[in-house]
């Protein structure tokens, strides 16, 4: 039946279960375990101790025993860093399982600060200790989220210098255990929380100073790559100056002491007070050199002819104006005056030499004419024979004659200068 696969219908027992356990953790063989001392039990009269083995990085035990004279001669205490040998015990009776330690090793400070250096190693390699990655506090946070020991002198000197720099700081402290076992699973579990609240925009990780064994929890691998995953930037103020934990180097601001990050997570108030005044006053006498430069230049910009008398050069050029529309005028009358005597001239010449003069000194103008009207002047005797009409144009008038025989004209009619016609007679010689 043991062999049988388990299932609703056909369950193992408890002594089956016990027993498979049993054969598992003994087929595991012998351990080497590394852990610190939480729990110590040797009394007298036992040869049994019992301690409690618990891993620093997380919240993990085990339960170990050992001979007392062994825990003794080694001078065990609670709190130390131990290596053990030893085999994994199940007991079925009681479903418990404990590691029978036959060598333990106490783990000296030098063991201690070499493995912190593998380890600060190893995350430099993986780029945790890279400058490029640490981001920049906020000059002013909305809250400061503040990880510490709970009424330690870390946390009074925080608050205290903060408070006196900026007085309207306002803080989310979570205090947990900053030494021991339980150290570092309670500064994960307040970094994971105060990275998740959206009101705080910086962590502050702060501890007094202490020895090489206070200050393993902030060396943990495990802490170490939480701050480096955070959201919001860490501040890291662990002991002293000389103090350097390996969170430092991973967070993105390292303080000296705790005091130290309580002046460098908000801004002085009288010193931003006096550098806005100095900033006052530098633009209070950048705007007046720029006013003093501008009103230079309109001083400067008055004083030209054409901003003094803005009106001197409209009255010029408006007597410019008059003096060349005078001149204009002046020229044209002048041209017409000179047209017109031109004209007058031309004019008395065209009388002069016209026919209307010559008529007028005497002379007449013989024109033939023809049932169909006048027909030019007479040049000759030989167009005008016996019976020609004439027409005799004088200076007052026309006569009308009729050419009789042997060349004589014989009267007719007479043209008055209104154009009438009056009946006559009378003769004359052609060409007379």
């Amino acid at each position: 039946m043991s062999d049988e696969k388990s299932s609703p219908e056909n369950p193992w027992p408890v002594r089956t279960v016990a027993r498979k356990i049993f054969d598992w953790i003994n087929r595991l063989g012998d351990v080497w375990v590394e852990g610190q001392v939480t729990q110590l039990s040797a009394r007298p009269g036992t040869s049994t101790a019992f301690l409690t083995l618990r891993d620093p990085s997380v919240d993990m035990s085990m339960q170990l025993t050992a001979p007392v004279g062994l825990v003794r001669e080694l001078g065990l205490t609670e709190g130390g860093r131990v290596v053990v040998h030893g085999k994994p015990n199940f007991f079925p009776n009681r479903g418990t399982l404990s590691l029978r330690v036959d060598e333990i090793r106490q783990v000296g400070i030098g063991e201690l600060l070499a493995r912190i250096e593998r380890l600060r190693k190893l995350l430099n390699a993986e780029g945790l200790f890279d400058p490029r990655r640490k981001r920049r506090p906020p000059f002013l946070p909305n809250k400061i989220g503040l990880i510490t020991g709970r009424a330690s002198a870390a946390e009074r000197d925080v608050l205290t210098n903060a408070h006196a720099r900026w007085p309207g700081a306002r803080f989310r402290v979570v205090n947990v255990a900053v030494q021991g076992a339980s150290a570092v699973p309670e500064i994960l579990t307040a970094l994971a929380t105060l990275d998740r609240d959206p009101e705080v925009d910086v962590v502050v990780l702060a501890r007094g100073g202490g020895s090489v064994e206070d200050l393993l929890p902030f060396s943990d691998e495990a802490l170490c790559r939480a701050v480096s995953q955070c959201r919001t930037p860490v501040l890291s103020a662990i002991g002293h100056e000389p103090d350097t934990p390996l969170v430092d180097h991973v967070a993105d601001v390292r303080c000296s002491t705790p005091t130290d990050a309580g002046k460098r997570v908000v801004p002085d108030v009288a010193e931003e007070a006096e550098r806005v005044r100095q900033m006052r006053d530098r633009s209070r006498r950048a705007l007046h050199g720029w006013v003093d430069r501008e009103r230079k230049l309109l001083a400067a910009l008055r004083t030209r002819p054409a901003l003094a008398d803005p009106h001197g050069p409209l009255d010029r050029r408006a007597q410019e104006v008059d003096q060349l529309r005078e001149r204009v005028r002046r020229a044209i009358r002048n041209r017409l005056d000179s047209e017109t005597a031109g004209l007058v001239a031309t004019a008395a010449r065209l009388t002069t030499l016209g026919p209307a003069a010559t008529l007028a000194r005497g002379y007449a103008v013989v024109q033939l004419v023809t049932p169909d009207g006048v027909d030019g002047v007479l040049r000759s005797a030989a167009q005008a024979p016996a019976g020609t009409h004439l027409r005799v144009r004088v200076a007052d008038g026309a006569v009308h004659a009729v050419v009789g025989p042997g060349g004589r004209m014989d009267g007719g009619r007479v043209e008055g200068p209104g154009g009438g016609v009056e009946e006559g007679g009378g003769g004359a010689e052609p060409g007379t």
